[in-house]
C-alpha cells in the first residue's frame, strides 16, 4: 500500500531529482538572460564587472567589518586586564559577528550568481580557438558551458554535490562556483584524487581565471612548509589532493609560531570524486608519524624472520597435504573426514591456490561451512580439536592468527631455551621474588646478630649495610624480571607480526614493492597510497619478508580523518558520477544533498545484463574470449578488475594470447592519466583495477564510434 502511494505522489509531484534540478532551471535561464548584454562588452569592461563583485561584497559587509575589528581589537589590547567572563563575552559576540558576515556574504553570492556565471561563461566562449601548455601538452581551449553544466555548477555554489555522468564536464562546471566564492577573499579548494588532475586542472583553468585578476595555485607543486606552498594558499582558488590539503593542516597543528602557519582558514572548498574520498576513505586516519628514540625492534624482525619462514613453509606444506586429502576423502565419499581436512586448510593456510579452486564448487563451500559450525557451537569448545593438528590458526574475519603448541615447539626447536616464548607471570614472580628476598634479608642480618665478637654498633652498621644490599638485590631482580617480560612480549608481537605478514598480505594484492619499498595499495581504488605504513609493526614484519630495509619504529605526532577534516569547511560542495547511490551518507554524515544532474544529450549506452560463471577460471577465459571479440574488430576495451593480482593475471592470460594491452594499476600510478588517455584508440585494451584512472577523460579516437564506442568488462 505504502509503495503504491509513495508511486502515486511521484507521477503527481515527480521524483526528488527532478523536483530538485526543476527547482534550478529559473537561475539557469536568469544566467542566459545577461547573455546579450555581456557578449557587447569590450574584455576590459568584462573585467571591470569581477572589481564590480568584489565592491559589492566589501560593500555589503563594511558594517560588519568595522564591528569585528573593533572586537578583535578589544580583545588583543586588554587581554591581560579582561577577567574571564569578559574574555568569554567577548569571545562569543566575535563569533555571533563572524556568522552575521558570512550570511551577508552567501546572501550577495546568491544574488549576484546570474550575472557572475553569465561574465564566466562567456569568458569561456572568448577564449575558444586559445591555446596553452597544460601538462606538458599544448591543448585548445573549446569549451563552453552547456546548460546542464549550469546547473551543476549553482548546485555546487549552493553546497549540494552534483552527479554528474562521466564526460559531461564536471570540471568545467566546478569554475563557476569557485570563480563566485573566489571573489569573497578567503580562498577556494579545489580538491582531486590524484596529483596529475590537480596539476592538470590548475593549469587548464588558470587562463580563464588570471584574465579577472584572479590568482590559481597548486599546492602539490611544492614541497610542504615551503614559502612556496605557503603562497600557494594565498591564492584566490587553490587545487591540490586530498592528502596534501589534509597533512597541511596536521602540520600547521605542529608549528610553535603563527607565522609558520601554511593554510589560511577553511571558506569554501569543491571535493572531486567526492563519494572516493568522502566516503570510500573517509575514515581512514592521516598520521604524521616520528622515529622511536632508540628503536632496535627493526632488528628483531630480520633475527626471527628465518625461523618464522620456516614455519610458514611447514605450514603450507601441511595444508597442501591437507587439501589432497580432503579431495581423495571427497572421491571415496567420506564427507565427514574431508570437511575436517578442508576446514583444517581453512584455518591453516585460506590463500592456498588450490583450496581457493575447490571452494568455488558451492557443494566443497557448504561443506566447509557446516564442518566450521560444528567446531564453532558451544563458544567454540571443539575448536582446539581441529587446530591442534595446525602450527597456528587463522582467522581472516578477524584479521588475526594464533600460535599453537605445536607451533611454539616448532619456533623453540632451535633454541635451548624451552622457555623462549613463555612470558613470566608479573604478580606471581613479584610475589615470589618478593618472599626470597624477606627471606634473604632475616638470613643476612640473623648471622650477623650471631657474631658474638662483634660490638652492638658494629653490627647495627652491618645490618643496615646488608639491608642495602638486599635491597639492591631485590631491585636488580625486579629489573631483570620486567627486562624479560618486556623481551619475550617484543618477541611474541614480532613472531605474530612476521606470520600475519606472511599469512594474511599478499604481494600485488595488499601492498606492492616499489623501489626497494614497500607501498600500500588501497583496496578501494587500487592507488598506491604513497607514505602510509601499516602500524603496531607490521609494516616492518612486511619488509622484512620482503628483504628491503626494515625501517625504524614510529610513533603518532598528528592524526586526523577526512571525514573531520572537511567538516571544518564553511561551505562544502562536491561533483562525481556516482553519488546517489551513497545519498544518505551524504545526508547523514556530512548534511549534503546530492542533485542528479541530466545529461545534456540521452544516454545511448548499450548496458548489457551479468553473465555468471561456476569457477574463476571460465569467467577469465569468457573475458579473455570476449577481449579478443572487441579487440579484432578494433573496438576499444576497458576491463574492470577488483584488484592489483587479478589485473595481472589477465594481464598474463592476455600475453599468452599475444593481445597487446596496457595494465593500470598500482604499480603504473604514475602513468595512469596516459595510459587512460590512450585507452579509446581503435582495438586498445586497457586492464585497469577498480576506480583507477578516476577523473581522466577517455577521448574516443576518429572512427571508434562507428565500432560501437568504448566496450567496458567488469
Amino acid at each position: 500500500m505504502l509503495e503504491q502511494v509513495t508511486n502515486l505522489l511521484t507521477k503527481i509531484f515527480g521524483s526528488k531529482r527532478e523536483r530538485d534540478v526543476k527547482k534550478l532551471w529559473p537561475v539557469v535561464e536568469k544566467i542566459k538572460s545577461y547573455e546579450d548584454e555581456i557578449k557587447a562588452l569590450s574584455d576590459e569592461e568584462l573585467k571591470q564587472r569581477t572589481e564590480k563583485f568584489k565592491q559589492r561584497l566589501h560593500d555589503a559587509t563594511a558594517e560588519i567589518d568595522k564591528d569585528i575589528e573593533r572586537v578583535k581589537k578589544k580583545l588583543n589590547d586588554n587581554e591581560e586586564d579582561l577577567t574571564l567572563v569578559e574574555h568569554r563575552r567577548l569571545g562569543e559576540e566575535l563569533e555571533s559577528l563572524e556568522q552575521e558576515w558570512l550570511d551577508v556574504i552567501e546572501e550577495e553570492l546568491d544574488a549576484m550568481l546570474p550575472e557572475a556565471f553569465a561574465v564566466l561563461k562567456d569568458t569561456c566562449r572568448r577564449f575558444v580557438g586559445e591555446s596553452w601548455m597544460v601538462a606538458g601538452s599544448k591543448i585548445e581551449w573549446d569549451m563552453v558551458p552547456y546548460d546542464v553544466q549550469l546547473v551543476g555548477a549553482v548546485a555546487m555554489h549552493q553546497g549540494s554535490i552534483a552527479e554528474m555522468k562521466t564526460g559531461e564536464g564536471k570540471t568545467l562546471a566546478a569554475i563557476m562556483p569557485a570563480y563566485l566564492n573566489a571573489l569573497v577573499g578567503r580562498g577556494v579548494h579545489v580538491i582531486t584524487v590524484n596529483n596529475y588532475l590537480a596539476k592538470r586542472d590548475a593549469e587548464w583553468n588558470e587562463p580563464i581565471f588570471n584574465f579577472h585578476g584572479l590568482e590559481v595555485a597548486c599546492i602539490d607543486n611544492y614541497e610542504p612548509n615551503s614559502e612556496q606552498r605557503r603562497e600557494a594558499y594565498r591564492a584566490d582558488i587553490t587545487y591540490g589532493t586530498n592528502n596534501e590539503f589534509g597533512f597541511d593542516y596536521l602540520r600547521d597543528n605542529m608549528v610553535i609560531n603563527s607565522d609558520q602557519l601554511v593554510q589560511r582558514g577553511h571558506h569554501f572548498t569543491i571535493v572531486d570524486e567526492i563519494d572516493s574520498i568522502l566516503i570510500d576513505e573517509a575514515r581512514t586516519p592521516l598520521i604524521i608519524s616520528g622515529p622511536v628514540p632508540q628503536d632496535t625492534q627493526s632488528e628483531k624482525y630480520e633475527e626471527l624472520k628465518p625461523r618464522v619462514e620456516s614455519l610458514v613453509n611447514a605450514q603450507k606444506k601441511l595444508v597442501a597435504s591437507l587439501v589432497k586429502k580432503g579431495q581423495a576423502l571427497l572421491e571415496e565419499g567420506n564427507e565427514e573426514e574431508a570437511g575436517l581436512a578442508l576446514f583444517r586448510a581453512q584455518r591453516g593456510f585460506p590463500k592456498n591456490r588450490q583450496f581457493r579452486k575447490m571452494m568455488q564448487v558451492p557443494a566443497n563451500e557448504r561443506l566447509v561451512q557446516q564442518t566450521e559450525a560444528f567446531y564453532l557451537q558451544d563458544n567454540a569448545r571443539r575448536l582446539p580439536e581441529a587446530d591442534k593438528e595446525l602450527y597456528y590458526s587463522v582467522d581472516m574475519k578477524m584479521n588475526s592468527l594464533e600460535l599453537t603448541e605445536k607451533g611454539r615447539e616448532f619456533l623453540t626447536q632451535a633454541n635451548e631455551d624451552e622457555e623462549f616464548f613463555v612470558i613470566p607471570d608479573i604478580g606471581t614472580e613479584t610475589t615470589n621474588i618478593d618472599e626470597e628476598i624477606d627471606e634473604l634479608r632475616e638470613e643476612k642480618i640473623q648471622e650477623i646478630k650471631n657474631q658474638e665478637e662483634f660490638s652492638d654498633d658494629y653490627k647495627e652498621q652491618k645490618i643496615e649495610e646488608a639491608r642495602q644490599k638486599v635491597k639492591e638485590e631485590r631491585e636488580h631482580r625486579f629489573s631483570d624480571l620486567h627486562r624479560l617480560f618486556a623481551e619475550r612480549s617484543d618477541r611474541i608481537h614480532t613472531v605474530n607480526q612476521l606470520l600475519k605478514a606472511y599469512t594474511l598480505f599478499e604481494r600485488e594484492e595488499e601492498y606492492i614493492v616499489q623501489d626497494g619499498k614497500v607501498q600500500i595499495v588501497d583496496e578501494h581504488t587500487g592507488r598506491v597510497l604513497s607514505g602510509r605504513r601499516y602500524s603496531d609493526g607490521l609494516h616492518q614484519a612486511i619488509e622484512a619478508k620482503e628483504s628491503v630495509n626494515v625501517e625504524a619504529s614510529t610513533q603518532t605526532y598528528a592524526t586526523i580523518t577526512l571525514q573531520n577534516y572537511f567538516r571544518m569547511y564553511h561551505k562544502l560542495s562536491g561533483m562525481t558520477g556516482t553519488a546517489a547511490t551513497e545519498e544518505e551518507e551524504f545526508d547523514e554524515i556530512y548534511d549534503l544533498d546530492v542533485m542528479v544532474i541530466p545529461t545534456n544529450e540521452p544516454v545511448i549506452r548499450d548496458d548489457k545484463e551479468d553473465l555468471v560463471f561456476r569457477t574463476k577460471r571460465e569467467k577469465y577465459n569468457a573475458s579473455i574470449d570476449k577481449i579478443r571479440e572487441y579487440h579484432e574488430k578494433g573496438q576499444p576495451v576497458l576491463v574492470g578488475t577488483t584488484s592489483v593480482d587479478v589485473s595481472e593475471t589477465l594481464s598474463r592470460m592476455l600475453k599468452r594470447q599475444n593481445i597487446p594491452h596496457n595494465v593500470l594499476n598500482a604499480k603504473q600510478h604514475a602513468r595512469e592519466s596516459e595510459i587512460v588517455e590512450m585507452a579509446g584508440q581503435p582495438g586498445a585494451v586497457t586492464v585497469a583495477t577498480n576506480m583507477a584512472g578516476r577523473g581522466t577523460d577517455i577521448k574516443l579516437a576518429p572512427g571508434v564510434k562507428e565500432k560501437g564506442g568504448l566496450a567496458i568488462l567488469g
